[in-house]
Parts: structure tokens; sequence; C-alpha cells
């Protein structure tokens, strides 16, 4: 029999959900309708005046080639740091489950770069592939490959998608590990029993399993590619070379902090804002009926 929890105070429910109640107000409802009163209006650099000028800043938007562009190498860079993030934790949350010695120290270190913050993680890998200094284009010039980039746009999208995936990388394996232990062993043993291969018992049994934790994941990790990279983005290339690396929530910055267009800069929030919801949408309206729960 189910049994339901009963408050006998009725105030206390809704003191007990007023702190996010508060929060979600203050850090999401207030500034998007910030955003979206600001994007019907054009103001001047000096925020001394504005007009009201309705769905102007979205056509313009959609007229400027600048972000179309922009948006294609959003989706490129999004689906390219979470097939990495995802791909990579998932290996090594089955190598990890398999280790016995020193499991808890291994599966430490895997974790700790999800404590480093995103600018610093962004950092770590300028140094790595930095041109003159760095370790990694040392090593390529011994193969006869020239890496510079700040001149190759397609080096340094490759850079920070490199990077953004490092950084979410212990966060999908926790959960893959997590799920993974969650599983009974006697499944996998029977199969075993059947014959099976450890190849034939991941893909038949292991990952259907996995599903749901993937499917959770996969709307993570699109939305921290969407949002949350935007310190590996300006601490990396700021958008370079030649805007190779300009994505939404950087062009977001870039034109209305340091071109100052601000209600442009809100119409652009706004987009980013439709677009990342439109897309989670999608993934709990199709993607979910290929979940195994």
């Amino acid at each position: 029999m189910e049994k339901r929890v009963v408050f006998k105070h009725p105030v206390l429910p809704y003191l007990l959900l007023a702190p996010q109640i508060v929060i979600t107000l203050v850090f999401f409802i207030w500034p998007a309708m910030q955003a979206m009163k600001q994007s019907l209006m054009v103001e001047d650099a000096f925020g001394l005046s504005s007009e009201f000028v309705w769905f102007d800043n979205f056509v313009v938007l959609f007229e400027d080639p600048l972000y179309l562009e922009s948006l294609w190498i959003t989706a490129v860079f999004s689906v390219s740091v979470a097939a990495l993030a995802l791909s990579g934790a998932l290996y090594l949350a089955v190598q990890a489950d398999r280790v016995i010695n020193g499991a808890l120290v291994y599966r430490t270190l895997l974790i700790w770069p999800y404590a480093i913050a995103p600018a610093v993680a962004g950092v770590l890998w300028l140094l790595l592939f930095n041109p003159t200094l760095g370790v990694l284009p040392y090593l390529m010039r011994g193969i006869g490959l020239d890496w510079n980039h700040h001149v190759n746009g397609d080096q340094a999208m490759a850079l920070v998608v490199i990077a953004a995936a490092w950084k979410q990388l212990p966060y999908n394996f926790l959960f893959f590990l997590a799920g993974m232990q969650a599983i009974p062993r006697s499944l996998i043993e029977a199969a075993a029993i059947d014959g099976a291969g450890p190849m034939r018992r991941f893909w038949t049994v292991v990952f259907p399993l996995l599903t749901p934790t993937t499917f959770f994941l996969l709307v993570i990790n699109v939305v921290y590619a969407f949002f949350d990279t935007f310190g590996i983005i300006h601490a990396v290339t700021s958008g370079g070379p030649a805007g190779a690396t300009n994505i939404l929530v950087y062009k977001v910055f870039n034109d209305g902090f340091i071109g100052l267009d601000l209600g442009g800069s809100a119409a652009q929030s706004v987009v980013l804002m439709g677009i990342v919801i439109t897309l989670t949408v999608i993934q709990f309206r199709y993607i979910e009926r290929k979940v195994h729960y």
C-alpha cells in the first residue's frame, strides 16, 4: 500500500517550497522576462533612451549572415561535445567497472576534472596546445603536422571541443558508472553462460539497461554545450579565429557587452533559450520512446 506524506500544518509545504521558488523567480523567470522585454526595444549604448520596435531586432538577426553562421557553428560544436563526452565517459565507466585493485583511487582521479572551473580547463588545454610552447604541437611537428589554432579555424574548433568534452567527462562518468553498478550481476552472468562474449553482453544486456541514464545525460550535455561552455570559449579562442568558434552564447556576450547592441543581444538570448527548450522537448517527445525503463 502506498504511503503518502501528509503535512499537518497547511502552510508548511509552501514554506518548504519557498526557497526554490524564490531562486527560480530571481535567477530564471525575472531575467528571462527582462530579456524578452529588451529584445523588443532598441537602446542607445549608454542606456539613456530606448525605443519600442516590436520584432525588428529578430528580423535583423535572421538577415545577418554572421548570426546564421554562428547557428551552424553552435550545432557542430554541441553535437561534437555531446558525442565525445558521452562516448568517452561510457568507455571509462566500462573500464572502471572492471577494475578491482585500486578502484577507489582510479575513480577519484577520473572525477577530479569536474571540480575545475570552465575557464581554468580551457587554459590548461590552451597551454598544452600552445603553438610555440605546447607539448602536443611539438610532438605533432615530429610527424609533419603543423598546429596553430590561432590561424586555423578547424583546429580552434577541435581544441574547444576537446576542452569542453574533457570538462564534462567526469559528470557523465559518474552517472554511467552508477548505472552499470546498479545492473544485477546475475543478468550478465546468465548472458555469459549462454555464450555471449564481452561485447555482445554489453550491447544486448548492459547498454539497453543504461538507456535511461544515457537519455538523461544527452539532455544535460546538450544544455551544457549551449550555455556552460562560455568560459572555455572565452579563455581559449574568444570566438576566433575569424569567428570560427563564435557559438551563440559567446555571440550574445560579444554583441551585448562588447558591441553594446543591447536589443540585438537580448533577441539572441531569447532565440537561444527557445532553441534549447525546443531541443529538450524533442528529446523527451521522440528519443525517450526508445528508452527502456
